[in-house]
């Protein structure tokens, strides 16, 4: 299948591990040219070298922290500096924040607005003004089914992601006439370096296949798997294409059948 994405100029933040070098490694597959960032510069460089690695693909890595306002937009500066424009945008930055709300304080929640909502909402902002000017463009967010269906002890991460569905679908309305389709890949449980450090972290550590099994057994996953960045990176991939041009203000599951809210 021809995706059309040979010659697109791609950024993509929190690029540098799991499902934003995923990403990375399968836009570039498809011809485009990719901007990745993240805050650690080593880990930073060697996904670049990977991406480059994979098939020569044209890659900027650039060490950037989308919690703080300008860096988000610098990112996005460098990446149109570097390739001439800019044409998918992938809002990847994000981990876990999970906990009791009344254990929740003002700056656990102020630090995952600016990560995930904030940091979303700068890099938006100054991606449209060149997505216009290459006559459109894609923007995928990536969310979490829990903001669809928030369980208990879920906060501030379910409410964060809530409001990047919104502000998806606001958006998705807002940018149409400007040919700039906007959706949101809502992820279940995919197994990534967070999962592993808190394996690590466990009094007792017990094999990832184990981990993995009582993760699914917990939270009660149909398919009885744990997804994985390589299914994630397809989906964000589709959606960039040209494939994907009658879909936007989207909002689609990929969690397993976890989720009961479609």
């Amino acid at each position: 299948m021809e995706l059309g994405l040979n010659g697109k100029v791609a950024a993509i933040t929190g690029g540098s591990e799991g499902i934003g070098l995923a990403t990375a490694l399968g836009l570039a597959a498809e011809g485009a040219s990719v901007g990745i960032c993240a805050r650690r510069q080593e880990p930073l460089e060697r996904a670049a070298a990977m991406i480059r690695g994979a098939g020569g693909a044209d890659v900027l890595a650039v060490p950037a922290d989308m919690t703080l306002p300008g860096e988000p937009e610098r990112f996005i500066a460098e990446v149109v500096r570097r390739f001439g424009r800019l044409d998918i945008l992938v809002n990847n930055a994000g981990r876990e924040a999970v906990g009791p709300f009344e254990d929740t304080d003002d700056a656990a929640w102020q630090g995952d607005l600016n990560l995930k909502l904030f940091g979303a909402i700068r890099s938006i902002r100054a991606a449209i003004p060149h997505m216009r000017t290459s006559g459109g463009g894609r923007i995928i967010n990536m969310t979490h089914v829990g903001a669809k269906q928030p369980r208990a002890r879920s906060v501030p991460t379910s409410v964060t992601r809530a409001a990047g569905i919104a502000l998806t679908k606001a958006l998705s309305k807002e940018l149409a006439a400007n040919g700039i389709l906007v959706n949101t890949v809502c992820l279940g449980i995919i197994w990534s370096s967070q999962w592993e450090r808190k394996r690590i972290a466990m009094a007792s550590p017990i094999s990832q296949q184990e981990y993995e099994r009582q993760l699914v057994v917990e939270r009660d996953i149909p398919l009885g798997r744990l997804g994985k960045s390589e299914e994630i990176a397809g989906l964000i991939v589709f959606l960039a294409s040209g494939q994907a041009a009658y879909i936007t203000g989207a909002s689609i599951n990929i969690d397993g059948g976890l989720c009961s809210v479609v």
